[in-house]
This record gives C-alpha cells, structure tokens and sequence, in this order.
C-alpha cells in the first residue's frame, strides 16, 4: 500500500508578496531603522535624567527668592555681559514655579550648512537666579548628548530640510514592513496561533529558531505601538502626511494662518519694560500653566522680524500638547490676541501634540517607559530580521552544493 504523500501548502499571494516586501525593505532600510530606533529610545527619557543632572541649576535657593524678581531686561544685560556672546539671546523660559529658574537661550541657525554641527551656530542654555541674578548653569546645548541624538533621529545629523526625508522615506518603508510583517505573522488556524503569542523554547536548542521567535513575536507586540511612533515621525517629515492628519481632523487640509496683527502702537518708541509687561499679564492669564517662552531678539523661528512679541505658554511641564498663545503690541506691550488650548480646532491640538505622541510624553512616565521598550524592540528587528535571511541564504547554499 502506498503512502500518501502530503504536500506543504502554497502561501497565499498576499502571503507571499507580504515576505517578498518585507524582505526587500528590509535589507533596503534595515540599517536605518536600527540607528533611528536606538537614538529615538535612548532620547525618550531625556527631561527624566536632565532634571535630575541639573537639579542644581534648575532650582534656587530657597533663601534667595523675594517677593519681586529683577526685571527681564536687567537679567538679559547680565546674562549678555557674563556670556560675551556676539550674537543675541534668543528668547526667555519663565516658569511659574517661583523655585525655578530662569532659561535664557542663544540659539541660531546656518541655513546653507548641511550637517547638523554646521547647521546649528549656537545652541547654549543659561540657567539664571532670576531674584539676584546670579547665573547658575551654562550648557552649550549644541554638544549636549540628546540633541546630537535628536539629530540623528531626525536627519542622520544631516541638515535638517534634507535629512529629514533621509529619514522619512525609510520610514514609510518601514511601515510598509510593519503591514506586511502583520500579514506574515497572522495564523492560518487556532493551533498555530498558539505559538505566536508567546516563547515555548523548552524542547528549542537552536539559535535559529530562537532568533526567528524574537523577531516574529517580539515584532507582533512591538508593531501597533511602533505604528503610532511611525505615523507621527513622518507626521514631520512630509507636509502631505500634515494636510491628510489635518484633513481627517477637521475637514481642511492645512491649519488656519494666523493673521499678523498690525501694532497700533508702531509710533510710539519701545518701552524698556515691555518684557516685564507682557510676562507679568501672562502670569495673570495663565495662573495654573507651567511655563511660558518670550522671543527677545525680536526674530521668529525662521529668522524674520517679528511685528509683535508672541508668547507661547506651556501647560504642563515637559510637554508641548497643551499650548496656548499671546501676542502683545512690541512697542507699548499692550495684549492684542490671546488664543487658549481649549479655543484650538481638533486639528490644531492635534498638531501641538503631535511631539508629545512621537516621544511617549502625552500618555506620560507610563507611555514613556512602553515607547522605550517599543523602541528597543524596533531596534532589535532589524537585527534578528537579517540573521533570518542570512540562515536561509546559507542553507540554500548548502542545498545547492549537495
């Protein structure tokens, strides 16, 4: 009697495309992925361990705080002349925390650099007493290790208009390869999804097969998470991904421009306490936000006059989603706009917290320890995903020869 001979089942097509893909991307990209996954996970916890690096300067003196703190013009002279910077101070940090202190920040840009220790001319952080003015921290930022770590999540430490679709074009592809390595994973019955949720390596001796469940398990648990962290990286990269968020939030493609509001006080000659006007009624406004940011070489972001002083006020600290915005007259300092979080469209508090989503921060210390984990992972995938090839590309060898 002859023995029936059972045949192994064809993959699917979308089975079989999906490793076709994936393994592509995957040798495509793979070393990018590691690097962009590595420098993301060791940033997560950057606030965590500066606050506690810092302390020192982060935090006065209990015997120093008066009822009163120096005005920002007498601060941001003795900060100028202890610094002996040539270029201006870029802008204020002022907390509410009558403990803290102030940050003073020089920061400016070469636009026609193409890496990032070009790009960046001066990224140094002054921590002031802002009760006697006594500076008690100078970091220059710039050689600091998490912004060269930012950098190269960003850009690969390239200039950051170019790297950052160095970076967001692998980064498709790698959620293409978390689609496809979805559909590869899936089960074709109950039986064998039982091995797919978790280790069984009792009986398991070899490496190979122990490497090939790190990468498939480990990579099914990672994938969700390691979708919302792709998702809202590319979210920065390509203004299309912009438009499509903003769109499906609110039914427009970009966000509403803010009108630049002409100052009605343009004749008048500036007065020398119009920063002290404008953080004293900020104050006022904002008694239960965190911190709030003051422009002082009258340029924005991109290097342009700036026609009126905008504040940015923070509402909790170490987070950028709750942001509410003021404007104030540059001359006299009278309020000309005044634009709360909860005034925002969907769209617009989406966009503010889009950063706070990317680095773990919105879901706070227990987000921040999953997206490290998650980052971990993804860092690990490219790893265990060429050891795989690599195995299978030997065996075929040795078939061959035999």
């Amino acid at each position: 009697m002859r023995k029936r001979h059972h045949h192994k089942k064809k993959p699917s097509f979308i089975k079989k495309w999906s490793a076709k893909l994936h393994l592509w991307f995957g040798l495509a990209v793979g070393i990018i992925v590691f690097i962009v996954s590595l420098s993301g996970s060791l940033y997560v916890f950057k606030d965590e361990i500066q606050g506690v690096l810092r302390k020192d300067v982060i935090y006065v003196e209990a015997k120093t705080i008066t009822h009163q703190p120096l005005s920002i013009e007498t601060l941001k002279e003795k900060v100028s002349l202890e610094i002996n910077e040539k270029l201006p101070i870029s802008s204020v940090e002022i907390p509410l925390d009558k403990n803290k202190s102030y940050e003073f920040l020089y920061y400016e840009k070469d636009k026609k650099a193409w890496n990032y220790f070009d790009e960046v001319k001066i990224n140094t952080v002054v921590y002031v007493n802002p009760y006697n003015g006594e500076i008690l921290g100078v970091y220059d930022e710039k050689y600091d290790i998490f912004p060269i770590l930012k950098s190269i999540h960003w850009s690969l430490l390239l200039k950051t208009d170019l790297g950052k679709y160095v970076v967001g074009i692998p980064v498709v592809l790698f959620i293409m390869m978390l689609i496809t390595g979805i559909i590869l994973w899936w089960p074709k019955n109950k039986t064998a999804r039982k091995g797919r949720f978790r280790f069984s390596w009792k009986n398991i001796t070899t490496w190979k097969r122990k490497n090939y469940d790190l990468h498939n398990i480990l990579g099914f648990y990672a994938s969700f998470i390691a979708l919302i962290l792709s998702l809202s990286g590319i979210y920065f990269s390509f203004p299309w991904v912009k438009n499509a968020f903003h769109f499906a939030l609110s039914g427009s493609a970009e966000l509403p421009k803010e009108k630049e509001i002409k100052s009605p006080d343009s004749l008048l000659s500036a007065k020398k306490s119009v920063f002290d006007l404008t953080a004293k009624e900020t104050k006022e406004l904002y008694v239960s936000s965190s911190s709030f940011r003051i422009p002082l070489n009258g340029k924005n972001k991109k290097g342009k006059d700036l026609k009126n002083i905008p504040v940015t006020v923070y509402g909790e600290d170490g987070k950028f989603a709750i942001r509410s915005q003021l404007v104030f007259d540059k001359y006299s300092g009278k309020l000309l706009m005044n634009k709360p979080h909860q005034q925002l469209t969907t769209a617009e508090k989406y966009a503010n917290a889009n950063y706070d989503i990317h680095a773990g921060s919105y879901f706070g210390i227990f987000g921040k320890i999953i997206w490290f984990i998650t980052g971990l992972i993804c860092t690990s995938l490219p790893v265990t995903g060429f050891l795989i090839w690599w195995g299978k590309r030997k065996k075929k060898g040795i078939r061959k020869l035999s």
